[in-house]
């Protein structure tokens, strides 16, 4: 008996929510069509055909180089071409304006596939994303890096940890900022705690954007600190100056 009765109600719910797509459909985040039953924030269509970069397959890829001379890092990668009016800016913009913080953890997942199987990310220990303010935290309700660190670890298997890596002020926003204002915008503003977890450890360092590097930059000279660390930097789009 128990067991019809559980039966019934994963059927009815799955019922359910077949009935209530009809009239709310679900919709993908970058081009705005309904998704089918099996896809999660992106439709397959815009799955196969977001500009995705394959910057984590060469060590020499334009987000790597913009930390040339600037830290000491493995290797640097985004999955995604940041274009203005493309479909990525209105993933990004659904992501931390919409509340729609899945995106970033059903993207991880997706990324996380494609970087345990690339060379230079396969011995990554652990994985921190940018911190947010608390303040800042508070008023939009998560931190999209977070997010998008959990789908990473999700698949790649590995641990993330939002407890080494904090953020001292809020800086301003990074918009229409020049890269050397950029820079002093968010100077000396991230320390650490409880280093010991991450003494000689290879950290994945992730945010959602960059663009001059400046904040990431910031983040890595913060760990680097650490006795033994090496540092490695992914990001969900990359959108160039």
């Amino acid at each position: 008996m128990n067991s019809f009765l559980w039966f019934f109600r994963y059927k009815f719910i799955d019922l359910w929510g077949d009935f209530s797509s009809l009239f709310f459909p679900a919709l993908c985040y970058a081009c705005g069509e309904s998704l089918f039953k099996n896809e999660n924030s992106i439709c397959t269509h815009c799955h196969y055909h977001l500009p995705k970069t394959n910057f984590h397959l060469t060590n020499d890829n334009p987000v790597a180089k913009i930390f040339w001379g600037r830290i000491n890092f493995t290797a640097a990668a985004s999955y995604f071409f940041f274009h203005k009016g493309g479909n990525v800016q209105q993933l990004i913009h659904q992501l931390k304006y919409k509340g729609a913080k899945h995106i970033a953890l059903d993207i991880g997942k997706l990324y996380g596939c494609e970087l345990k199987e690339a060379e230079d990310f396969r011995s990554v220990d652990l994985i921190i994303p940018v911190p947010l303010h608390k303040k800042r935290q508070v008023k939009r309700g998560y931190n999209q890096s977070s997010y998008f660190a959990e789908g990473l670890a999700a698949t790649m298997l590995i641990a993330m940890e939002t407890n080494i890596l904090f953020r001292s002020s809020a800086s301003e926003t990074q918009t229409k900022k020049s890269r050397f204002t950029r820079w002093k915008n968010v100077e000396n503003i991230f320390y650490t705690k409880n280093e010991q977890f991450i003494c000689n450890k290879h950290i994945l360092l992730v945010d959602d954007v960059v663009t001059t590097g400046a904040t990431l930059e910031a983040c890595a000279q913060a760990l680097l600190k650490v006795e033994g660390v090496k540092i490695s930097v992914a990001t969900i789009a990359f959108a160039s100056n």
